[in-house]
């Protein structure tokens, strides 16, 4: 299964007018669990975050954290570096039309990332699952970060985080998994830790996401409806009318999710801090 095609097809229908992919954004943050726990997060940050702050969104993707970020402070300065070169065309485009002047969209390879002392933050969702030199990666983005400067990732788990079945890939057979656009199955705690730790930074916290409410929510508004439409994009016609009914259930979940301390779950929140 992937998520790729799903993600273009999205993108035709929201990006027909800026009020829609607005809408497609907000839209993100209420059904994605791990846009929850990333805003949580930000909103800690920029507590001790005064004046000027520049951001590197790590894999900025469709730009939806771009997009939170710039608007919530004008001062803040956000790069956001992706591989894939249409959606960085996209987002600026986008973010030309609707004048958001503090951030911009560049071409990066986080293995190749060479800037040092630059950034206040470095964001990276959805990302290092897809990386094999993951701690290349961890290397760069402690160079990059200035002193005092935080590293927020979000990633699954190996607990399942992938949504992978082993005996049904080993065997051939269809495990409905998103493995296929992942090098890794997920993070233990202790294995990004020290990860992150060999990188240069001194002081971490990781802890789980998806625990047992955020794994129902993210069947209910993510796996259901891709699995759906990965069989025909006939199912796009009725998805409104699926959300309508599993949406109160999804916001109930995702809230509890956010409150809980888990001791397991299927994705992990990763801070670092370079003293």
């Amino acid at each position: 299964m992937q998520y790729d095609p799903i993600k273009r097809k999205l993108g035709v229908v929201f990006n027909q007018s800026p009020s829609l992919r607005k809408l497609f954004y907000k839209l993100l943050d209420i059904l994605l669990l791990r846009s929850w726990h990333i805003r949580k997060e930000i909103k800690i940050w920029e507590k001790t975050a005064s004046g000027k702050q520049n951001i590197l969104d790590a894999g900025s993707g469709f730009g939806q954290y771009d997009y939170y970020l710039a608007s919530r402070n004008k001062e803040w300065n956000i790069v956001g570096l992706d591989v894939k070169q249409e959606q960085i065309t996209d987002c600026n485009n986008f973010f030309q039309k609707i004048g958001l002047q503090n951030v911009n969209f560049e071409y990066g390879d986080l293995t190749r990332l060479d800037d040092s002392n630059k950034y206040d933050m470095v964001l990276c969702v959805d990302v290092m699952e897809h990386i094999e030199e993951d701690e290349l990666v961890f290397r760069n983005f402690y160079k990059a970060l200035r002193n005092n400067g935080m590293l927020l990732i979000s990633t699954p788990s190996d607990k399942g985080g992938s949504d992978v079945h082993h005996h049904d890939h080993d065997h051939g057979g269809d495990s409905q998994s998103f493995i296929d656009e992942h090098v890794r199955d997920g993070y233990g705690i202790d294995e990004i830790s020290n990860k992150m730790k060999n990188a240069g930074f001194n002081r971490t916290k990781v802890y789980y996401q998806y625990g047992k409410p955020g794994k129902i929510a993210w069947k209910l508004s993510m796996k259901f409806p891709i699995i759906l439409l990965n069989k025909s994009y006939f199912f796009f016609i009725l998805l409104p009318f699926y959300y309508m009914l599993t949406f109160p259930f999804v916001l109930i979940l995702n809230w509890f999710d956010l409150k809980i301390k888990h001791n397991t779950g299927t994705g992990l929140v990763a801070l670092a801090w370079k003293d």
